[in-house]
């Protein structure tokens, strides 16, 4: 495995940074309630330990903008600061699913103000940081438009309405984009989505296509080869980012095909990998994955060895990003959590190694360090 990352490391960590308003109308901050936001130095230090050098993490719009055009960074400066002191990359998502109170996507000026945070984050990052800015303007945009368009999961609880959310988020991220690129030339710009497949539940074989297409729908828009009203551009696919869990493969509406896959039901992952980058030739990563409970290590042995091959392939493949690092609870019940970190939390949120997850992690550590000097 060739050693020559984008990223500083290839095993990355993502701290759970959801702010929207869930299903029963109650605001949800995840950086607060794992206390990352206070306990980003020994969060941080715990990382460096086990050899990661690049997080994901998110700025919380509706934490930061306490009025339209009123930003408080601070305590993103915090996390800044800190990663300084421990020579951690962080790659920024500026919306992770929330927005200010009062806005959605299909609002009137939504796009501008998302132009205008972007702005004033770009603004803000390079006076304090001079490192790099790797920033993902919206993550999951063909999630967040499912959940909000179809599933009634967040604003504007909406049905039948996903692909008006989708169009007005791709919108809004293009606007945004070009404000980043003006505002830094050198940023970079890092696109992430899911990726699924959904399997023949007897359906229409043209219908089960086009179900397939519209996780790629959002990157589409943004280059231009969909929507092209919208500006999008081939330029803006620098960095491109794909979420993968245990349920990204399913049959029919939401029948999940179980794993560890003793059916032999699944399409490997390398090979969902292999269409991606065929279909965009861009730099990608594995921006999400992880699993819950005993599942954990043998989770990621396996996810370790498909991007391996992908490589093998001719997958242009930078890394992947364990999500969550520390455990998190359930959005719409907040005393629920899954175990699915490779630092559970008790009930103060103090961290907790899992030490099988851990222990998986650094024999894949080395795995990779003997390849790239073999």
């Amino acid at each position: 495995m060739k050693s020559n990352y984008i990223f500083k490391s290839f095993f990355m960590g993502g701290f759970e940074c959801a702010d929207h308003i869930n299903r029963h109308g109650d605001r949800v901050n995840l950086l607060q309630e794992t206390q990352h936001d206070v306990r980003v130095y020994e969060d941080y230090q715990n990382l460096v330990e086990l050899g990661i050098f690049t997080v994901r993490e998110g700025i919380c719009w509706s934490k930061v903008e306490k009025s339209p055009g009123n930003y408080d960074f601070s305590e993103v400066l915090n996390r800044i600061k800190t990663a300084e002191k421990f020579g951690i990359q962080i790659i920024w998502d500026l919306i992770h699913f929330g927005y200010p109170d009062g806005l959605f996507p299909t609002h009137p000026h939504f796009a501008q103000r998302f132009e205008n945070l972007c702005r004033a984050f770009a603004q803000f990052y390079r006076l304090t940081c001079d490192e790099t800015l790797y920033v993902v303007p919206i993550n999951e945009i063909s999630f967040l438009s499912w959940l909000s368009g179809e599933a009634r999961g967040t604003v504007p609880f909406a049905t039948h309405n996903g692909w008006d959310i989708k169009y007005h988020l791709c919108k809004a991220a293009i606007k945004g984009i070009k404000v980043l690129k003006e505002e830094d030339p050198t940023c970079k710009i890092v696109l992430v989505e899911p990726l699924v497949l959904i399997h023949d539940d007897g359906d229409d074989p043209e219908h089960l296509y086009r179900r397939n297409q519209y996780q790629f729908e959002a990157m589409d828009i943004i280059a231009g080869r969909m929507c092209p009203d919208l500006g999008g551009d081939e330029s803006f696919l620098e960095i491109l980012g794909f979420n993968y869990y245990w349920n990204c493969q399913w049959r029919g509406e939401d029948k999940s095909l179980a794993w560890p896959d003793v059916n032999d039901e699944r399409v490997e992952l390398n090979e969902l990998l292999l269409q991606a980058y065929t279909r965009y030739e861009k730099p990608i990563f594995l921006s999400e994955t992880g699993h819950f409970g005993e599942g954990r290590a043998q989770w990621l042995d396996e996810i370790t060895a498909q991007v391996l091959l992908a490589h093998q392939r001719g997958v242009d493949f930078h890394g992947v990003c364990i999500y969550p690092i520390t455990d998190r609870p359930d959005w719409d019940n907040l005393s629920v959590y899954s175990n699915c970190g490779l630092f559970d939390l008790d009930e103060k949120g103090n961290r907790i190694p899992a030490p099988e997850y851990i222990e998986c992690l650094e024999r894949q550590q080395q795995k990779l360090n003997f390849m790239a000097t073999a």
